[in-house]
């Protein structure tokens, strides 16, 4: 474990040189916590040519995004959505989700995500919370059937947008949680529930990007909302 952390702290610090893995209890579901970005890190502090290394080298797995937290919660507080299931995170990133699927008794959860740097913070968030995760680049990967697909985060992008179907034509239901999509245009999927969260570490986003959606494919009910 002590190998994996030194490996991926020296990868973030080949875009950010002062960057610290550190385990950081998440505030809304503090029986999760992952290595992220020391939270004193300033962005202010970045040269240029730190800058623009970041931009062509995002580390996405530093962060817990808002909606990934928002998902996992909803999860832990209702386990049977995933309980006894296969389950693969998509767009994996820190692995919050995936964890919080092992956590709440999915059968095999995968952490599905085309980043190898991702795919090892996987790994090493997964040993922090002592689960287990088949750790995955694609779903195309995954020889299993399916009983869902769990999502957070990547429809930031409206070219990822297509992706939608093709959830559903990996698994009979999909949980899918987003800050930046305003309006769900496939009708396949309804509006669950609106949630306030943040970044971790805090990157003092907009206010709109604080308000997480929660939406479902299948034969997945509303939650019981939280605070």
């Amino acid at each position: 474990m002590q190998a994996l952390h030194a490996s991926l702290q020296a990868r973030a610090r080949q875009a950010l040189r002062a960057a610290r893995l550190e385990p950081l209890a998440l505030p809304q579901c503090p029986t999760v916590r992952l290595y992220l970005l020391n939270a004193d890190f300033s962005s202010a502090a970045l040269s240029p040519a730190e800058i623009e290394a970041a931009m062509h080298m995002p580390c996405y797995w530093l962060f817990c995004w808002a909606s990934g937290q928002v998902l996992a919660r909803h999860i832990l507080e209702h386990p049977d959505t995933v309980r006894g299931k296969a389950v693969a995170d998509f767009g994996a990133g820190s692995g919050v989700v995936a964890i919080a699927c092992a956590l709440a008794g999915a059968r095999t959860v995968y952490a599905c995500d085309i980043d190898p740097d991702s795919r090892d913070a996987c790994e090493l968030n997964a040993r922090l919370n002592g689960v287990h995760l088949q750790v995955v680049s694609t779903l195309d990967e995954i020889a299993e059937p399916l009983d869902l697909v769990a999502v957070a985060d990547v429809l930031y992008d409206r070219d990822n947008l297509p992706l939608l179907p093709l959830f559903l034509r990996h698994a009979p239901q999909v949980l899918l949680a987003d800050s930046r999509l305003r309006n769900m245009p496939d009708t396949s999927y309804r509006l669950l529930g609106e949630y306030d969260s943040c970044t971790l570490p805090d990157l003092d986003e907009h206010a709109e990007f604080r308000r997480v959606r929660i939406y479902g494919a299948g034969a997945i009910e509303a939650p019981a909302a939280f605070a």
